[in-house]
């Protein structure tokens, strides 16, 4: 990898890309500007101008400070120096025009051609100075590449590396370049004038922080084992993890011209859908034409409903979500057709009658009604999917400890059954929501996701294989980390993207069915769905108390957040472990339970839960 680094240096562009550029610049501007600017001499004296004279003077004195400084860079950066001092020299020519002008400007400000002599001069002078900066600007960039070289060579000796002991001392090399890049593309993310690139370079530097160890312990493994295809497929993932984030730091140092949209930007298809639709049924009815704008909306609406329908018919909306969906669909179309209907009936009208403001006002109420069904239906997908989210985790693992390598690929596919789940209901969340930012983050969390999950089953058959090796143990650990960490962001910017109303209600209707269900295992002697069910009531109470504690990180500490916060410390601290004490009780000494007294008594506190979840709700809708 190593040789000669190439800048990509145009000499006609003059884009500036970086704020510290632009802040450099500024003044000489200013100064340049307002000498451009003056109007003549003062009433008080004829002839010349005193502040055309100061100004000339200061212009003259920041160009030849530029060149200084130009002269200096140009003798550190041996590489670049031909080139920069090319541009020095342009800046000491259009700087020496620039100082001829402007002192025959000041001494004649009233001629009209020493004011456009010394305008062109000034034109010509920005611009050679812009140029001097944006290639000062490049020797940044170009340190930076000379960094990134060592991390790439690093990269390769770590990957090409035999022995522990050579790997260990490609890794040290590596950390050294490694933490440098960083903080040189810190730096450069600081300085950059582009949102996007901003972003783009802040997932880079993410990448390469939380890769490092993964590199370090995939390698390990696969230098100790490289007999498991397993382990060659982790380490190759993390190298090619962190070889990707160097490349885009690479890129995005070089980059010019506009940025490219990311493919994760933009809000949900389906909310953005309703929204447009929203905007299309709403007209002037002298703009109605019944040929072009009945089908129009009809096939509008009907791509919509197609959306709600596939969200209705998915495994984890349940079956009364499912029939108000149908039902507000179908209440949206006769909407629909009532509207069109009024359109039709007002053609030709100066004025729209009542009866078309009511229709409209009923479409619009029709569309809110099933926005709100599909957004409890995504609730119903984020209580249920994000609940004991480690827990198919836990068990691959236990199986990897025990060697079973057949109860390995058993739990790997219930494994990435789960994996698989929280990215579509993630995506589910996606497509209702308007916040933009919010849905860019969860689409990467759950890039991310789907990406890691066949690592982490690769990690557990490299331990189910090697059970006793320290190395699996320490990679089957660094995989176990990263998933969990994964999974807490995605929960985290779902979260986010979902309103705390809908979360509330929905939690409160999914834990009282589960109580029921805990009643009915009682009734019918299932201990096993009886302490299941028991620990779903507690994911969800968690999970609402977590929520919660989020939100209330929005709020300015004050009375209104300390009764909520009090009410959410009752539920943690009191009703969660005593409702979690009965159950254990009623599990362990099941065959003594034949009363409906003992069993609501084991259950009691389910009340309690749902006064606090009231309260709870209550406090934050106030």
């Amino acid at each position: 990898m190593s040789g000669s680094i190439g800048l990509k240096w145009d000499p006609k562009n003059l884009e500036i890309r970086t704020k510290s550029v632009e802040k450099t610049l500024e003044p000489l501007v200013t100064q340049v500007t307002t000498l451009v600017n003056q109007s003549g001499p003062s009433k008080k004296k004829k002839g010349r101008s005193k502040k055309a004279h100061v100004l000339s003077a200061a212009v003259h004195k920041a160009t030849d400070n530029f060149i200084v400084k130009g002269e200096e860079i140009a003798e550190e950066n041996p590489e670049i120096r031909n080139e920069m001092l090319a541009a020095v020299d342009e800046v000491k020519k259009t700087g020496e025009e620039m100082h001829v002008a402007s002192q025959d400007f000041a001494e004649d400000p009233c001629a009209l051609t020493k004011r456009g002599a010394m305008v062109r001069a000034a034109r010509a002078l920005l611009s050679a100075v812009t140029r001097l900066l944006i290639l000062a600007d490049m020797v940044d960039v170009h340190l930076l590449l000379k960094t990134l070289r060592l991390v790439e060579d690093d990269l390769e000796r770590i990957r090409n590396a035999a022995s522990q002991q050579e790997l260990l001392q490609s890794f040290r090399d590596y950390g050294r370049s490694a933490v440098e890049l960083m903080d040189q593309t810190g730096r450069r993310q600081a300085d950059l004038k582009d949102p996007r690139r901003r972003d783009d370079l802040a997932a880079a530097r993410a990448t390469l922080k939380k890769n490092s160890m993964m590199l370090l312990t995939t390698s390990k493994a696969f230098v100790r084992h490289p007999e498991l295809a397993a382990a060659k497929s982790n380490r190759d993932f993390v190298y090619k993890e962190v070889c990707d984030a160097v490349t885009t730091i690479s890129g995005i140092a070089q980059a010019t011209g506009p940025s490219d949209a990311h493919p994760f930007e933009g809000a949900g298809e389906l909310a953005a859908a309703l929204d447009e639709f929203d905007q299309k049924v709403i007209m002037d009815p002298l703009q109605y034409d019944e040929r072009r704008t009945r089908p129009s909306l009809e096939e509008r609406l009907e791509s919509i409903i197609s959306g709600a329908a596939l969200m209705a018919d998915s495994s984890c909306t349940r079956e009364e979500r499912q029939e108000k969906i149908v039902r507000e669909c179908n209440a949206v179309r006769q909407a629909l057709q009532d509207l069109l209907s009024e359109y039709m009936n007002n053609a030709g009208r100066k004025e729209p009658s009542e009866s078309l403001d009511q229709a409209i006002e009923h479409m619009c109420k029709k569309t809110r009604d099933l926005r709100r069904q599909l957004r409890k239906a995504v609730v119903d997908h984020v209580s249920d999917s994000f609940l004991e989210t480690n827990v198919p985790l836990l068990v691959l693992i236990e199986a990897a400890k025990a060697g079973n390598q057949a109860e390995v690929e058993e739990y790997a596919q219930v494994f990435t059954e789960h994996a698989n789940k929280l990215v579509e209901v993630a995506n589910l969340a996606c497509s209702m929501s308007n916040n933009e930012e919010g849905v860019k983050f969860v689409r990467m969390a759950a890039s991310q996701i789907e990406n890691l999950c066949p690592q982490v089953i690769n990690a557990a058959r490299i331990l189910a294989a090697r059970p006793r090796s320290k190395v699996a143990q320490e990679n089957m650990d660094v995989f176990k980390e990263a998933w969990e960490r994964q999974v807490r962001i995605l929960t985290e910017a779902v979260d986010d993207i979902t309103t705390i109303d809908d979360f509330l209600a929905v939690s409160e209707s999914h834990i009282l069915e589960d109580v029921n269900k805990c009643v009915m295992a009682l009734q019918e002697g299932d201990a096993d769905t009886l302490d299941r069910t028991a620990g779903a009531i507690r994911g969800r109470s968690a999970r609402v108390c977590n929520v919660v504690i989020s939100e209330m990180d929005n709020y300015e500490p004050g009375d209104y957040t300390e009764r909520v916060m009090d009410a959410v410390n009752v539920l943690k601290d009191q009703v969660m472990p005593y409702f979690a004490e009965k159950v254990e009780m009623a599990v362990m000494h099941y065959p003594r339970i034949h009363s409906w007294k003992s069993m609501k008594m084991n259950l009691s506190k389910h009340h309690a839960w749902s006064m606090m979840e009231s309260e709870i709700s209550e406090e934050l809708c106030s």
